[in-house]
């Protein structure tokens, strides 16, 4: 379902500042897997992210959803393709709109006719009941703009939005880091719930390395740009945090950063 061949990003070339962000990275998803990707601040977690949405493009290499070549497609053709939650709860919806209005945006992004006048009785009977396996009450405030909503609110919608389309792949970037421990559980099971109903293909980026290994099939850890680790479901489900770091420490020969955010 996602391919990435030999992707390699570099910033600033040619400049004393030059820094490989991605260096040759392989990688599959076939359907239904849900991979969680770690590493210390600059691994390039979120440059790959960016790279697979279309939101930079790639030096060298090749990217490909479901077969298609996308390595070049811009980030508003691929997000028919692609779903992505970002760590800003205040990032992926429109605050000055309603709720009703962001979900109506976000349907049509699955169809290439365009924005629709209005909404339909049927669309909105759609939306109701998308927002009810929410269990926030969302249903009932279909009216209320979305910048006043908390924080957690707006990421659960986020998550909806991104995936009542029915995407190819779904992003997920640091999409937990932002709320408080209630709300980050909330959307934690919220996507775990998700992800399992639909079998929705997910690569999903996190510092909470506890989450990394509670959720998905398979984890990666990335480091100076590079896949340096890998776990199947099995070797996975053997694995703790401090695993993780001896490993880390085993294959660079020194311990992975101190930030407490990894150590969560």
């Amino acid at each position: 379902m996602l391919q990435l061949n030999q992707i390699y990003k570099v910033f600033n070339e040619g400049t004393p500042d030059e820094k490989i962000a991605i260096n040759h990275v392989n990688l599959s998803l076939n359907k239904g897997d849900f991979v969680t990707v770690i590493g210390s601040n600059g691994a390039g977690k979120s440059t790959l992210m960016n790279l697979i949405s279309g939101k930079m493009f790639p030096d060298i290499g090749q990217v490909k959803v479901d077969g298609q070549d996308v390595t070049t497609m811009k980030e508003h053709k691929r997000s028919r393709l692609i779903g992505r939650v970002f760590q800003d709860p205040m990032a992926g919806t429109a605050p000055s709109m309603t709720i009703e209005e962001n979900l109506a945006i976000a349907y049509s992004r699955a169809s290439s006719r365009g924005l629709s006048r209005g909404v339909t009785k049927k669309r909105r009977e759609f939306f109701i009941g998308k927002l009810e396996s929410l269990h926030l009450g969302l249903e009932n405030r279909l009216q209320a703009k979305v910048g006043l909503l908390s924080g957690g609110e707006r990421q659960a919608l986020s998550l909806l939005m991104a995936t009542f389309t029915d995407p190819k792949i779904l992003l997920l970037d640091e999409h937990t880091a932002a709320l408080d421990p209630s709300r980050a559980e909330l959307i934690t099971n919220l996507t775990r719930d998700i992800v399992n109903e639909t079998n929705l293909t997910t690569l999903m980026v996190t510092h909470n390395m506890q989450q990394a290994l509670d959720l998905g099939n398979r984890l990666i850890m990335m480091d100076s740009g590079q896949i340096i680790f890998e776990a199947t479901e099995e070797e996975k489900s053997k694995l703790t945090v401090e695993k993780l770091l001896e490993e880390f420490q085993r294959i660079r020969g020194s311990k992975m950063s101190s930030d407490r955010s990894v150590l969560v």
